[in-house]
């Protein structure tokens, strides 16, 4: 068991930005955003929006062990109607220290009207 986890280096995870649905925006005028993150290991990466460049805070998941060994993280994030509609980009990006980080992005216009 021991020689398989020595085994185990840093595997890079896929990072995936999940649009508000347009029912969302027209009854509760707001737009929630999901990030998922997944096929990580170890468990230490975390997970950060921006919107047009600024940082976001929002709280993301602890690393959820998959039975493939590897991990996987979620967070989301709420925008006002206004602030979904005035964007250009939101990111979510993926960090661990002494790793270039990984993001995913979403604009408005690649969403559905």
């Amino acid at each position: 068991m021991l020689q398989k986890l020595l085994k185990k280096t840093i595997t890079v995870l896929i990072v995936s930005v999940l649009p508000p649905s347009s029912a969302e925006i027209s009854s509760k005028k707001t737009a929630t955003l999901v990030c998922v993150a997944s096929k990580g290991f170890p468990s230490d990466w975390s997970l950060s929006w921006k919107v047009d460049g600024s940082s976001r805070s929002q709280e993301s998941s602890a690393g959820l062990l998959e039975k493939d060994g590897l991990y996987s993280w979620s967070s989301s994030l709420t925008l006002s109607e206004q602030e979904w509609m005035e964007s250009v980009s939101v990111s979510c990006e993926a960090t661990r220290s002494g790793q270039p980080a990984l993001t995913g992005h979403v604009t408005r216009q690649q969403c559905s009207e």
